[in-house]
C-alpha cells in the first residue's frame, strides 16, 4: 500500500502546488450532501484494507478506502459492531468517508457519536505532511484531540488515511417495541421519562402514517442490552405505554432490524420526497425541545434530538430561526431533485456566529494553507 499512500502524497503536493483545489471522494454516497463539489476529484478507494484488528482489545486501525460494509462484516464475525450504526447511503461507502461525514444513526443518542468513537487517525494535510495523532487506546491524547476533529470535517481539513476505532460487542438480547396511537408529544413525554430510569433504550423513533385511515402514530423504541435486563424492560415499558391508551406489539427481530436499518439509511416511506420540489430538511435541537409547530409531517429520532421533514428551500429562514430558538440549528440535508442548485442558495447550514466563524476559519488556515481543500462543501451563506 506504500504506493498508492506516496500516490495520494504527491497528489495533494502537485496540487498545493499549481493552485488546485482537490475533492477528497470515496465510493462517492454522500455527494448529495454539501453547499458545493467543485474541485478536481481524488479517488480514496485505492488506498484500502485493515491495518490491524484486536478483537479482545476492542480496537480496528483501517485505510480510508476501505469499504464500510467490508468492516462491518469482519466486526459481525468476532460479535462486534460499530455501536453508533454510520449510514452508508450506497453500497460503496467507505470508512474514511465515514468518519468525514460523521454521520450516525439510531442509537446515536445513547451509544455517542462517531466522533466518540475514534481513538486516532493519520492524515495527509494541504501541504502534503503525512500526520499522526491520538492512538489506540482512550487515554492517548495530550492537548487538543485533531483526530476526532476529523469527524464531520467532509475532507475540508486534510485526508484520512488511516484511522482508529473503537468498537463493541453486539449486544446479547435486543428487542423493538412498536407503539400504535401516541401524538408526538405524549410519545416524547414518554420518552423523556423512560430515559431517566435504569432501562437499556437504544434507539427511537416516532412518525405518522398518512396512509392509514385515520392518520396513525407510531412510536418505534429499540431495546439493547442483557437478556434480563430486556425482558423486564419489555414488560414495564408495554405497560407504561397501555396505561396511555395506546397499542404495543413486540416486533418479530428479522423485520424490526430491516426497519432499523432503513430507518439509518433514510429507505422508509417517509424518506421518499413528497414533490419533485421538496428538500430534507435536518433540525438538531434539544431532547426536551416541544413538538414543532410546523405545517410539515415529520420524523422524530434520538428521543426527540434530531427531527426531520420535508419542505422547500423557501422555509429556511421560519426554520433555522424555530431552530435556533431552541438552542438547536436546521440542516438543509437534501435538495429538490427539481432545483437543487436553486435550493443550495439558502445556504446548505445555518450562518456560524462570528466566533465560530473565525475557529473554523483558524482551523482551516493552519490545515490546509494553500486552500487545497477549500471545495466550499462546509461554507456557510
Amino acid at each position: 500500500m506504500e504506493a498508492q499512500l506516496n500516490a495520494l502524497i504527491d497528489a495533494v503536493r502537485q496540487a498545493g502546488a499549481d493552485g488546485r483545489t482537490l475533492r477528497l471522494r470515496g465510493g462517492s454516497s454522500k455527494d448529495f450532501w454539501g453547499q458545493s463539489l467543485t474541485g478536481e476529484v481524488l479517488d480514496t478507494r485505492a488506498y484500502r484494507g485493515v491495518v490491524s484488528y484486536e478483537p479482545s482489545e476492542l480496537v480496528v486501525t483501517v485505510r480510508c478506502g476501505t469499504p464500510l460494509a467490508e468492516l462491518e462484516a469482519l466486526l459481525a464475525e468476532k460479535g462486534q459492531c460499530l455501536a453508533f450504526e454510520p449510514p452508508h447511503f450506497g453500497a460503496d461507502a467507505t470508512v474514511g468517508g465515514m468518519v468525514a461525514a460523521g454521520l450516525s444513526g439510531p442509537a446515536r443518542a445513547t451509544v455517542g457519536a462517531v466522533r466518540d468513537y475514534v481513538l486516532g487517525a493519520r492524515f495527509i494535510n494541504g501541504l502534503g505532511e503525512h500526520l499522526t495523532f491520538g492512538g489506540q487506546v482512550m487515554k492517548n491524547v495530550a492537548g487538543y484531540d485533531v483526530s476526532r476533529l476529523m469527524a464531520g470535517s467532509w475532507g475540508t481539513l486534510g485526508l484520512i488515511t488511516e484511522v482508529s476505532l473503537k468498537v463493541l460487542p453486539v449486544a446479547p438480547a435486543e428487542a423493538t417495541l412498536m407503539i400504535a396511537g401516541l401524538a408526538q408529544g405524549p410519545a416524547l413525554d414518554l420518552l423523556h421519562r423512560w430515559g431517566g430510569q435504569p432501562l437499556p433504550l437504544n434507539a427511537s423513533a416516532w412518525v405518522r402514517d398518512p396512509t392509514a385511515q385515520p392518520d396513525a402514530d407510531y412510536l418505534f423504541v429499540r431495546l439493547r442490552g442483557a437478556v434480563a435486563a430486556v425482558q423486564s424492560a419489555v414488560t414495564k415499558m408495554s405497560a407504561d405505554a397501555v396505561v396511555l391508551g395506546a397499542q404495543v406489539l413486540v416486533m418479530d427481530p428479522s423485520e424490526s432490524a430491516q426497519d432499523w436499518r432503513a430507518s439509518g439509511e433514510q429507505m422508509l416511506p417517509f424518506f421518499d420526497a413528497p414533490s419533485p420540489h421538496a428538500c430534507l430538511w435536518r433540525l438538531s435541537v434539544p431532547q426536551t425541545a416541544p413538538v414543532l409547530d410546523l405545517p410539515y409531517a415529520q420524523y422524530v429520532e434520538w428521543q426527540g434530538a434530531q427531527r426531520w421533514l420535508w419542505a422547500p428551500s423557501s422555509a429556511a429562514v421560519a426554520l433555522r430561526e424555530l431552530a435556533q430558538s431552541l438552542g438547536g440549528h436546521a440542516t438543509l440535508f437534501r435538495a429538490s431533485v427539481a432545483h437543487p442548485d436553486v435550493d443550495k442558495a439558502a445556504g446548505v447550514n445555518t450562518p456560524l456566529e462570528a466566533v465560530q466563524q473565525r475557529i473554523q476559519q483558524q482551523l482551516q488556515k493552519q490545515f490546509d494553507p494553500k486552500g487545497v481543500f477549500a471545495t466550499g462543501r462546509m461554507h456557510t451563506l
